[in-house]
């Protein structure tokens, strides 16, 4: 099967629908991680696992912004594309927000590294979760 065959039938609802998706699933992980973290590692330690998953979930939510903005710009039919400044300038703005609360979170909480780390992988985990469905959907 070609690659364009595999997602002939993957609108942009389907992609809207599998972040949206993959933001509950990390926030289902994280709601039930926490109380662990706290009563394993103590609060600083749920508090990095909190600002990993909080990070991770405003990546996968600027990305569904930033791919919105991009495929409404592919679809335009009166031949004026929306400027997509706005929106560049938010993605970048989280980029660098990112790296403050990085750096505040590991400068004032001596909590776990590990913790942290968690939080900001369970995005991947929430969007290779949501991948592991699309191939089973499309293979079933």
């Amino acid at each position: 099967m070609s690659g364009e065959g595999m997602f002939a039938g993957f609108t942009d609802d389907d992609f809207k629908r599998t972040i949206l998706r993959a933001l509950r699933l990390l926030g289902a992980v994280t709601a039930i991680a926490l109380p662990l973290v706290w009563w394993k590692l103590g609060w600083r330690s749920a508090a990095l696992l909190l600002v990993g998953a909080t990070i991770s979930a405003s990546g996968l939510w600027e990305w569904l912004r930033l791919m919105s903005a991009v495929i409404e710009r592919m679809d335009v039919t009166d031949g004026k594309p929306k400027p997509m400044g706005r929106i560049l300038i938010g993605f970048f703005l989280r980029l660098g927000l990112t790296v403050v609360a990085l750096y505040v979170s590991l400068k004032t909480l001596d909590g776990s590294v590990y913790a942290l780390a968690a939080g900001l992988t369970l995005g991947i985990f929430a969007l290779s979760v949501e991948a592991l469905r699309l191939v089973k959907a499309w293979t079933v």
